[in-house]
């Protein structure tokens, strides 16, 4: 009579040990490396901010100057108060790859348009490491959008 064998083996507790180990080494580090997340809060907060500054300068009916630089993004009224900064994680400073301080001006002219410092659509990276997030502020809107 055949006699009923119960529990594992040897080799299957080892192959269950080595996949363990394996995916501790490999993907653990990408679920607890937060890096990934708050460059993407960055890139979100940089987003909805721009849109609330656009917004104030038209119903406020003056105009609101983004600074961008490499540590972060700062709003200021046409007259230098500032409004507002957003500044990169402090762990990832500098967090936007552009190079040098950028400006755009909502409500230039008091028109209802934005303008510029390159006269075009300008291009804000939200970079480091392997992260990177393009977004585009369009010259003649102002609207911010990421792109592909």
């Amino acid at each position: 009579m055949p006699r009923c064998v119960r529990g594992f083996t040897l080799i299957e507790l080892i192959l269950v040990i080595v996949i363990t180990a394996a995916l501790a080494v490999f993907a653990l580090p990408k679920v607890v490396d937060t890096t990934l997340w708050r460059l993407r809060s960055f890139g979100d907060d940089l987003q909805a901010r721009h849109q609330g500054m656009l917004r104030l300068a038209l119903q406020q009916r003056r105009p609101i100057v983004a600074t961008i630089t490499g540590t972060g993004v700062s709003w200021a009224y046409g007259s230098g108060a500032a409004i507002d900064a957003l500044a990169c994680p402090a762990t990832l400073s500098p967090c936007i790859a552009e190079g040098g301080s950028r400006t755009v001006t909502f409500n230039s002219g008091n028109s209802g348009t934005t303008a510029t410092s390159t006269g075009a659509a300008l291009t804000v990276t939200v970079a480091s490491g392997s992260y990177s997030q393009a977004y585009r502020i369009e010259a003649d809107t102002g609207l911010i959008y990421p792109t592909p």
